[in-house]
């Protein structure tokens, strides 16, 4: 389905039946990307979307987007898809446009599982500053080297093991589409969430109905200690999920497990 919005045209999907849950992908993770976690979700009906200038969703002008007119977006696939207040998950960027949603329109959100969000603000400066360098190498390797190389050292900064995954759980396969969408995300997602700050004050009156996440693999790295760090500020406990930062697509059999538990 299609939805206009004020500089875009987003391509919007939907499955099964049930209360409507809102799944907000990671990375260059269009509507299709959380297809394996979707069938194994039983009882909601699962919205995704192509964030504006990935796939099938069209902007009129890139340059300085911001991780708010995502949250926008977002916020009209769910207007377009349901009235009553809505399921939300989040992983990754897709976790910091859920909480921005949730800060911004508590009233449209039932719950929010936000998993591993990169929340760099609540590093302290010692264990941020590494991790704003890193990121800034791979935008600059983007810029020197191209896509692969930089997706290379994304992979390595976020602490992607591409070989932990289910076995029957595919590789993903190399396409222009794949590589058209990465370059997007490196040019101008990925640095729309560096620059974010979420304004934590707004999430924590709501707090009763977030729930933090964070794979098992990456205990000890930065994203995880971001996810600890969020569960802290807003009081709640930090939950584990199956595998690491893209443990939604490369394990969304027990993803799905945890993910339906919490739900309920």
């Amino acid at each position: 389905m299609k939805l206009e919005v004020p500089g875009a045209s987003l391509h919007w999907q939907q499955r099964g039946e049930g209360p409507v849950l809102l799944v907000l992908q990671g990375g260059d993770g269009d509507a299709d990307a959380s297809a394996l976690l979707a069938e194994r979700l039983e009882g909601y009906r699962i919205v995704t979307l192509d964030r504006r200038g990935l796939s099938r969703s069209t902007l009129n002008a890139p340059a300085g987007l911001e991780l708010s007119t995502h949250t926008a977006d977002a916020l009209a696939v769910l207007g377009a898809a349901t009235a009553e207040p809505a399921f939300v998950f989040g992983t990754s960027i897709g976790a910091l446009i859920g909480l921005e949603l949730l800060a911004r329109a508590p009233q449209r959100v039932r719950r929010l599982v936000a998993h591993e969000p990169p929340l760099t603000q609540l590093l302290p400066d010692a264990e941020r500053e590494p991790v704003d360098r890193g990121r800034e190498e791979i935008e600059a390797t983007l810029r020197s080297q191209g896509v692969l190389p930089a997706m290379r050292k994304f992979f390595v900064g976020t602490g992607v093991d591409p070989m932990d995954r289910e076995p029957d759980v595919p590789g993903p396969a190399p396409s222009s589409a794949r590589l058209l969408n990465l370059k997007f995300f490196l040019e101008h997602d990925a640095p729309a969430a560096r620059q974010f700050i979420l304004d934590v004050a707004l999430v924590k009156p709501h707090a009763a109905k977030v729930v933090v996440g964070a794979g098992v693999k990456t205990r000890g790295h930065w994203l995880h200690r971001c996810s600890e760090l969020l569960a802290q500020a807003l009081g709640v406990p930090l939950t584990d999920f199956p595998g690491g930062h893209g443990g939604y697509v490369n394990r969304p059999r027990g993803f799905a497990e945890v993910l339906q538990t919490l739900l309920r």
